[in-house]
């Protein structure tokens, strides 16, 4: 009668029991807590500094669009300048008419610039940047008499590259460059038939009786798909007459598919009248007896080149480290 109360001891040592194992469940959770925000604030800044990274790159590709044409020799004694038509050809990029116009003018410059040869591998681009670019070098050519300036057909010279080529005295490519293409495109999609079956309710407003002519979620009206074509025709016709002005009567205008946008090969453009010959620059080069190549050509300033290059680099890393969850850059 006088022992210990043994079912009182019992519920002490099992009320102490829990309260350490609350202790240690409490513990774990406020550790996996805090390293759940110290990951947190990490991912924060890590995908903060992305973001400013992101807006330099943006910064120093805006800011130093200008290209470089550094690395020309002052003095080579009688060379021939090399003036690349490289890429698509359009505004801001190393084909663009600004591009290729300060490279020309900087070969045509330069004391011992004895010709020029346009090395052209393009598959085309705008219409409007091909035309400032034909229209400079005719004029250089009236400026320059002494100093011939021809055009070297690489891989491809289609569309707008042949329009450029079509400025030069003579045309050369090789044998299996792909040569013409001298037509208009413009392409896009309809998608009508789409918002109906998704339920969806366009919205539309405008001044203007063809305004909207372009919106692909309209169905195309007859009126303006010819209104259209007309304006690609006029287009057209422009190309063609500035190649007829720069050949001459070196075309083969019996051949009705030549202002077609087909395109050729070297060996066919020869025959076509297209091109005048098969050679490549360094063969044009020693013809016209200046063997030396120095190139005048645009291209990215070391800062662009760095800010893209490092940024692949960067970009790879963080997506491998999984700082950032998906990041592409084309």
């Amino acid at each position: 009668m006088f022992g210990k109360d043994r079912s009182s001891t019992d519920g002490t040592e099992n009320w102490a029991g829990s309260r350490k194992e609350w202790q240690l469940i409490e513990k774990v959770v406020l550790a996996n807590t805090s390293e759940l925000k110290k990951h947190r604030r990490w991912g924060v800044f890590f995908k903060l500094l992305t973001f400013i990274y992101l807006f330099a790159l943006l910064w120093l590709i805006i800011a130093g669009r200008s290209f470089d044409h550094g690395g020309v020799p002052n003095s080579t004694g009688g060379h021939t300048a090399v003036v690349q038509v490289r890429g698509v050809i359009a505004d801001g990029e190393l084909a663009s008419a600004d591009s290729v116009v300060a490279s020309l003018q900087a070969a045509l410059d330069h004391p011992d610039t004895r010709a020029v040869i346009l090395r052209i591998n393009s598959p085309g681009g705008s219409p409007v940047q091909s035309s400032y670019i034909y229209n400079e070098v005719r004029r250089q050519r009236d400026l320059h008499p002494d100093i011939p300036i021809d055009a070297v057909i690489a891989d491809t010279g289609a569309s707008g590259a042949y329009y450029i080529a079509a400025s030069a005295e003579n045309i050369y490519a090789n044998g299996a460059s792909l040569v013409g293409s001298i037509g208009v495109t413009a392409a896009g999609f309809g998608f009508e038939e789409l918002i109906d079956r998704v339920g969806i309710e366009r919205r539309e407003f405008t001044a203007g009786e063809h305004k909207a002519f372009l919106d692909p979620f309209q169905p195309v009206d007859p009126e303006e798909r010819e209104l259209f074509e007309a304006l690609l025709n006029d287009v057209h016709q422009q190309f063609i007459e500035d190649v007829r002005a720069g050949r001459g009567d070196r075309l083969d205008e019996s051949n009705d598919k030549l202002f077609s946008g087909l395109v050729w090969t070297g060996d066919q453009a020869v025959e076509l009248g297209l091109i005048d010959g098969i050679k490549s620059t360094s063969e044009l080069a020693r013809e016209l007896g200046y063997p030396q190549l120095v190139d005048f050509s645009a291209h990215l300033t070391p800062w662009q080149k760095f800010a893209r290059n490092f940024g692949v680099g960067v970009a790879e890393t963080l997506v491998k480290l999984g700082v950032v969850e998906q990041l592409s850059l084309r």
